[in-house]
């Protein structure tokens, strides 16, 4: 984009930000009363990774002629607990692994709800999945597909998601 544009002038672009909810998206009525309380918009749309992106709606007078999508720059991976997480690592490794390739070119922000890497070293999750193999996995997908771990309190999880995708959008108006 090369358009400069003015304080106003991102201040309501942003104001018409609205979060993406992929469609298989679970079990996030806490995120979405969140989002409903703060009056964000959002609308489920079928993502081809992560659980949430953001797009800003098509502004003529702004000179964005198309609504503008980021879902391929910037998308976050919700996982509801370790045992729902563990699963994806060890049963459906393979789907997950696919999962991070697509999104190669994308930053993807993958938020734990609820607990701390202190849980994954006192193995407090169901999951047979043992701790070092946990943390050596994680450690090796930070570096292979440029993941970024957030630990998550579930009543934080709306505005972690708000908030990050928001200021992606913001650095991009900006030219950053």
């Amino acid at each position: 984009m090369n358009y400069d544009y003015r304080d106003k002038e991102i201040k309501a672009l942003l104001s018409t930000a609205t979060i993406l909810v992929d469609t298989r998206e679970q079990q996030n009525s806490h995120i979405t009363d969140y989002l409903t309380k703060k009056k964000v918009p959002f609308l489920s749309k079928k993502l081809d990774y992560g659980d949430y992106s953001i797009m800003i709606p098509a502004n003529e007078p702004l000179g964005i002629q198309r609504d503008l999508y980021f879902s391929d720059e910037i998308a976050i991976e919700r996982k509801a607990s370790l045992d729902e997480l563990a699963n994806n690592l060890t049963a459906d490794r393979t789907r997950f692994e696919d999962e991070m390739l697509r999104s190669k070119d994308c930053k993807v922000l993958l938020m734990l709800e609820n607990c701390g890497y202190v849980d994954i070293i006192g193995h407090k999750y169901r999951s047979k999945y043992e701790p070092k193999s946990y943390i050596a996995t994680l450690a090796s997908y930070t570096a292979r597909f440029n993941l970024n771990v957030n630990f998550i309190a579930k009543s934080a999880a709306g505005n972690f998601i708000y908030y990050n995708l928001l200021y992606h959008v913001r650095n991009y108006l900006l030219g950053r």
